[in-house]
């Protein structure tokens, strides 16, 4: 079975969608569920809330309560669908970057990818599976928490914020289908042209137009890089849910999709972490269902040679009893032979130094030339510092490093002009090698 026959199979579940849509201040509510299974999704129902920011948060929540009541989904999570208007969305091209690297490089690029200071957003990505791109979502953290805190005061249950790219995006690839290469569909339900699209040159596209825009679709097309003069699809077309579908009910029902089946759909939530509920424990049985039958098979092929493992791993014990006191005796050995080593090399080091210190002044004396004279002199295991006057300092510096007992000679200060000469300081390697 090839993975995409795989993924139709293991696409089961239900999910609520909720759409904000509307002027800022007056925003509406588009509410639609989805129950999905592997021969494809249908819409269980809708609803919407009218201008929700001045109705009493009770009020919408109690009705939304009884309409997940009627469709059997009182433990569903919703996944809400931020306005266009309020996230940034960028795909972004990263070939070569490793899934381990994803988040380094996606933040080292974040200063260009929106406005915003990093601490007012939050942002969230992910990698458009089998391409080099990576899809960041970014919004404003006031415009996620004014939309949060509605929802938490009329006690809905929210696992998520997305946008419309990424729904969509999850949507058309749900049961594992391939959508064609070039795709372009318009939403003009709420009150603007929203077009997505894909395209070879632009894996996900998404942009929303004033609605009396006449050249809407020329600049989408064109931006997609593809043939200007096809026409948009219905956004409910795209999807594939047919007539039943209302236009006014496709993103959300695209939101609902990520709601029933979020590990098949890209995992690009804008909601705070401290701030998501967990869904329902029913979504788990199928899982948790093919995980017993995958235990109770291995279990059984496990039992087969399970006699020969056990009497291989006593006769492995029994050897390993035999060499330990060898293995203990040797590392007991080893251990004395280092401490010996160490005592050596300390001998020796204190033997030599005396004579290399002495050979560091004569070495001294022999390459300055008179009348240079020293009033500071350091020697220590690796360097050597010397200061003092004559009657001209650069010419030390090479002098210095042509001798076999240093390299790396410079001058730690700029040599200073006194009268009849320069005072100078100079520090130097020891034991170079010429």
């Amino acid at each position: 079975m090839t993975l995409s026959g795989l993924k139709k199979w293991i696409a089961f579940g239900s999910g609520v969608g909720i759409q904000i849509a509307g002027p800022r201040g007056a925003e509406s509510l588009r509410i639609a569920a989805a129950r999905v299974r592997p021969n494809g999704a249908r819409l269980a129902g809708s609803m919407t809330v009218e201008d929700f920011p001045h109705q009493p948060a009770g009020a919408w929540g109690t009705e939304y309560a009884a309409f997940l009541r009627r469709l059997g989904l009182r433990h569903a999570v919703a996944t809400v669908m931020l306005p266009r208007a309020a996230v940034i969305v960028r795909p972004v091209a990263m070939p070569g970057i490793s899934n381990k690297d994803l988040d380094s490089a996606v933040r080292f690029q974040m200063d260009g990818l929106h406005p915003y200071n990093d601490d007012d957003v939050y942002s969230a990505w992910t990698r458009l599976p089998g391409t080099s791109t990576v899809l960041v979502a970014v919004a404003r953290k006031d415009a996620v928490e004014r939309y949060a805190a509605p929802f938490e005061e009329a006690g809905i249950r929210v696992g998520g914020f997305t946008c419309s790219a990424a729904a969509l995006y999850s949507a058309l690839r749900l049961f594992g289908a391939k959508p064609a290469p070039e795709l372009l569909a318009v939403d003009d339900s709420a009150g603007e042209l929203e077009y997505y699209g894909e395209s070879p040159s632009r894996p996900v596209f998404s942009a929303s137009f004033d609605s009396g825009n006449e050249r809407a679709a020329a600049l989408a097309a064109s931006e997609l890089r593809i043939h200007s003069a096809a026409e948009p699809l219905p956004l409910p077309a795209l999807l594939g849910a047919g007539p039943a579908l209302p236009a006014a009910a496709a993103l959300p029902f695209a939101a609902a999709l990520s709601s029933a089946c979020p590990r098949l759909c890209l995992p690009l939530n804008l909601l705070p972490a401290e701030r998501r509920q967990a869904g329902s424990r029913l979504r788990w049985v199928p899982s948790m269902a093919f995980g017993t039958i995958v235990l109770l098979l291995a279990g059984t092929l496990a039992a087969f040679p399970a006699y020969e493992n056990r009497k291989y791993l006593k006769s492995l014990e029994a050897q390993i009893a035999a060499a330990a006191p060898l293995a203990d005796r040797a590392g007991a050995i080893d251990k004395q032979v280092d401490v010996l080593q160490r005592r050596i090399q300390l001998l020796d080091d204190l033997r030599r130094h005396p004579r290399a210190d002495m050979d560091v002044l004569a070495e001294l004396t022999r390459i300055l030339p008179p009348p240079t004279w020293l009033n500071l002199m350091q020697i220590s295991p690796k360097q050597v510092v010397v200061g003092g006057e004559t009657p001209e300092a650069a010419p030390l510096v090479p002098l210095l490093d042509a001798s076999r007992l240093f390299e790396g000679s410079e001058f730690q200060v700029a040599p200073q002009r006194i009268p009849g000469g320069e005072h100078f300081s100079i520090k130097t390697n020891r034991e170079g090698v010429k």
